[in-house]
């Protein structure tokens, strides 16, 4: 079955960035090593706090937009839930 994951990265400013993807560890390696253009690596946004797991793609995305809609107070709930130190996540997947 194909995975996809919603997930949630920071930089130093605490500035939060939301994405979608079906490659979990490839996806957050272009980002560290900022291979896309764009708002991640404008604002040097690679630091992995949150993620969610899912099999269906429509879900992902759904949930994409239901967290982007999320005023920030939610969202850093939402994080500190599973990751309150807000530590690193990328040498976990």
């Amino acid at each position: 079955m194909k995975e996809y994951y919603v997930y949630i990265l920071t930089n130093k400013s605490s500035t939060l960035y939301i994405g979608v993807t079906g490659n979990l560890q490839k996806r957050i390696w272009e980002h560290k090593n900022k291979v896309v253009e764009g708002f991640t690596k404008k604002y040097n946004i690679d630091k992995l706090i949150y993620f969610e797991q899912t099999e269906n793609v429509m879900s992902a995305l759904e949930r994409e937009k239901q967290l982007k809609k999320w005023k920030r107070q939610k969202k850093e709930d939402l994080i500190n839930k599973i990751n309150p130190k807000w530590e690193d996540l990328y040498n976990q997947i």
